[in-house]
């Protein structure tokens, strides 16, 4: 063991650090299929001694978990859609464009990505009772679009910054235009990053709490995240629905990343070996 220690330190913290995130996830597991009494009678470290699905529909039907469910779904997908095109279209003027001022563009993409949510929620509250989008998905996905394009446009930017000029100049030698390089040559290229950038956009938007919580009030339009805090804070849960909670929450982003993991390894491969 001491060995092992010794030659392979990152592979044995690696595994340590795995260990920490899937104890956890199995202790919730097990916990939202156990009854409340089994709960109470021998604490939340034992195993069931049966599957107690009641905990799980009660939830389920309690925060009317298939309507929030889509409501995350579309905000989460759109934001990662739209914020991965927003983000090539601003990394392509700044890395291959090289418009003026590129590093105080640059810097203000950094100062967006700076600035606490706490500070955006009074300012964004005001604008969208402004706009009459207070309390409608399109606010949500509008704002979060906007955040996360921020921190995808200052990481392609560096990524494009090293895109190759002479395939580029080729390019515009056969006559392509702007347009035809950007779709044809540079998405394509890059596409292992795109990836990347299109997983983490909609798990970080699935996760989001705050804002969703200010901005959308009924409950036909809150996600997943608020519902969860909600529900918690009206205190209506035992220590089983709200283990069912935390895993019917969670549930959804994991089985997301499980299914784009090729995308998400193939993308840091080719970061590395770039």
């Amino acid at each position: 063991m001491t060995t092992a220690l010794r030659r392979y330190p990152v592979l044995v913290a690696l595994c340590l650090a795995a260990l920490f995130m899937i104890v956890p996830f199995l202790i919730v597991t097990v916990n939202a299929v156990k009854s409340p009494s089994e709960y109470s009678r021998h604490g939340p470290l034992s195993l069931p001694h049966g599957v107690y699905l009641d905990g799980l529909k009660d939830f389920w039907q309690r925060v009317d978990y298939t309507q929030k469910l889509i409501n995350s779904t579309l905000i989460s997908g759109s934001v990662a859609l739209l914020a991965t095109a927003l983000s090539v279209l601003n990394a392509y003027a700044i890395g291959i464009g090289r418009i003026r001022g590129r590093t105080w563009v640059l810097a203000f993409f950094v100062l967006a990505n700076m600035v606490p949510q706490e500070a955006l929620v009074y300012p964004l509250y005001y604008l969208s009772k402004q706009a009459g989008l207070y309390d409608t998905r399109l606010s949500v996905i509008i704002v979060f679009t906007v955040i996360q394009s921020a921190f995808g446009t200052y990481l392609l930017s560096s990524v494009l910054g090293q895109f190759p000029r002479e395939i580029v100049e080729a390019a515009r030698i056969d006559g392509a235009n702007k347009w035809q390089i950007l779709v044809r040559i540079v998405v394509p290229v890059s596409r292992p990053t795109l990836g990347v950038l299109l997983v983490f956009f909609f798990i970080w938007t699935w996760n989001e709490f705050l804002l969703p919580l200010v901005m959308l009030v009924s409950n036909d339009n809150q996600t997943v995240s608020v519902a969860l805090g909600v529900l918690q804070g009206q205190r209506l849960m035992d220590a089983t629905m709200t283990n069912a909670a935390a895993l019917l929450g969670v549930l959804p982003a994991i089985v997301f990343f499980l299914v784009f993991q090729r995308t998400l390894t193939r993308g840091i491969a080719a970061g590395a070996v770039k």
